[in-house]
């Protein structure tokens, strides 16, 4: 029995030197990173930071396009050739509907230089068209038609103006798009810190679990010698031997929580190793964040105050297009140019003649049974449910960061105290554990310390990752370093 006893002692030993082997040659091999690094690799390699980019990427070039839309396009479309040999139905001179063979080509081409007109939302055009027939068979002859100059112009509704409204809310949507991109930066920021810390907890909750397996292990072997020696009771050594097995049960615990979190953030910066050794980083220095301060820039700053304007500007818009058609409609088209046409191509070049059209159409509803008036009515309605949503959505966001602000004014206090609270539940433990080796106390009083110390580590260990989520949130929501004392702005990554 005794024999079985010291095996296992000797097999106990045996464990923890190379569970303490395995951690030192892991830390060897570890990458090393603080904080700031982690948050600086998020910033330049995350999955979010690729899909920030490519959002902005979108919006950049969306207000290109939009601005691409009132400059001259200048386009060539062409028909090279388009043949028919089939039956077809045609009206002749007499109004009478016959079928023919129709064994044709034609070929043509028009040049054209197109401008929208921002001011009337209509759309000008300056044309150039050669066309050209060829008829197959016993009849065949060919045939030219040209179209050196013309001018047309197009106008759906007097009455709306859909490029008025584009150039009201299309910078606004760029503008929305920048201040987002910085807002998901610090988003990724704050996604980083939670990361970062989530694995450093599990670091030091594992290395405590190790630590108190050892200590647990040490102890035991003294309560096995003290139950020998008649000195304690055996339900004293079964409690102990039951807080050995639990410890080990910690231990195997920790470990795998430990994969999961050093995945997470190995994945998440895209790191090349899985082992990574954190920094506890340091406290900020003192600094004071005024409620009013925070306001200012959160609405100077925040995307928010920029689609605020840009949805009532888009409803605003859809009244205007409601009112625009569904009451008198009016459109235009106009054209005026030169043309010719004849069987040979140096033929087209002289004698023009002249082409002129203009058609103006008018619609009014007369009734309707009421669809033009609820459709006003529902653009009207949904405008002012905007309203609503818009004014609460605001109420929100400056309670937010006033509530936050007043959080984080105390926010230092909690991690001074908790930290505070760990150092004395250490001494205390370090203490308790040389009187119970002295038997001047109870394993229940033992157990009783190293409960609180294992209960304070991780109250200090989620304050001190409060504090930084805390200083994170807050510079997402204002977007400004308070530290820095200036606004956090982001490089153009258009221009670089």
């Amino acid at each position: 029995m005794q024999s079985d006893m010291n095996n296992q002692s000797i097999m106990k030993n045996i464990i923890l030197f190379f569970l303490f082997f395995s951690t030192v040659l892991v830390s060897a091999q570890s990458q090393k990173i603080s904080l700031n690094q982690a948050i600086k690799l998020a910033q330049e390699r995350s999955p979010d930071y690729k899909a920030n980019l490519h959002r902005s990427e979108a919006s950049y070039w969306r207000n290109q396009n939009f601005r691409a839309r009132f400059l001259p396009q200048f386009k060539l479309n062409a028909t090279l050739p388009a043949y028919s040999n089939s039956i077809k139905r045609i009206t002749n001179d007499q109004g009478e509907d016959i079928f023919v063979r129709q064994n044709q080509s034609r070929i043509d081409a028009r040049l054209f230089i197109s401008q929208n007109i921002g001011f009337t939302g209509g759309n000008l055009s300056i044309n150039s068209q050669i066309e050209r027939i060829d008829i197959f068979g016993n009849d065949a002859s060919q045939g030219y038609s040209l179209v050196p100059f013309s001018v047309n112009y197009f106008q759906n509704s007097l009455f709306y103006n859909p490029y008025k409204w584009d150039k009201k809310i299309e910078p606004l949507l760029l503008e929305e798009s920048k201040r987002g991109f910085i807002e998901n930066m610090e988003q990724i920021s704050l996604r980083t810190c939670q990361l970062y810390f989530n694995l450093l907890k599990s670091q030091i909750q594992l290395k405590i679990s190790h630590n108190n397996l050892s200590n647990l292990d040490t102890l035991f072997q003294i309560t096995k010698g003290r139950f020998k020696m008649g000195k304690i009771a055996e339900n004293d050594l079964l409690q102990m031997e039951l807080r050995l097995l639990n410890s080990k049960n910690t231990v195997t615990t920790n470990m795998i929580a430990l994969k999961k979190t050093s995945q997470d953030l190995a994945r998440y910066l895209e790191l090349p190793t899985e082992n990574i050794e954190l920094q506890i980083p340091d406290r900020l220095d003192d600094f004071v964040v005024d409620t009013k301060k925070a306001l200012e820039e959160a609405r100077s700053n925040r995307k928010f105050v920029i689609e605020y304007r840009r949805k009532r500007l888009e409803s605003e818009r859809e009244i205007a297009r409601v009112k625009g058609e569904n009451g008198l409609k009016i459109n235009v088209n106009a054209n005026f140019g030169l043309s010719q046409h004849g069987p040979e191509l140096n033929e087209l070049f002289n004698n023009y003649d002249q082409q002129q059209n203009l058609v103006v159409t008018l619609g009014f509803p007369i009734y309707d049974w009421g669809v033009s008036k609820s459709k006003r009515k529902m653009a009207k309605a949904n405008l002012e449910l905007l309203q609503t949503n818009l004014d609460q959505e605001n109420q929100a966001f400056e309670q937010e960061i006033f509530l936050h602000t007043l959080n984080w004014a105390n926010q230092r206090n909690f991690l001074e105290t908790t930290e505070k609270a760990l150092e004395i539940a250490n001494k205390r433990y370090d203490i308790t554990k040389k009187r119970y080796i002295l038997g001047k106390i109870t394993i229940t009083d033992l157990n009783l310390a190293q409960e609180e110390k294992d209960r304070a580590l991780v109250k200090y260990l989620n304050s001190l990752e409060k504090f930084w989520v805390d200083y994170y949130t807050l510079r997402r929501l204002t977007l400004y370093d308070f530290v820095a004392d200036k606004k956090i702005e982001a490089v153009d990554i258009f221009n670089q």
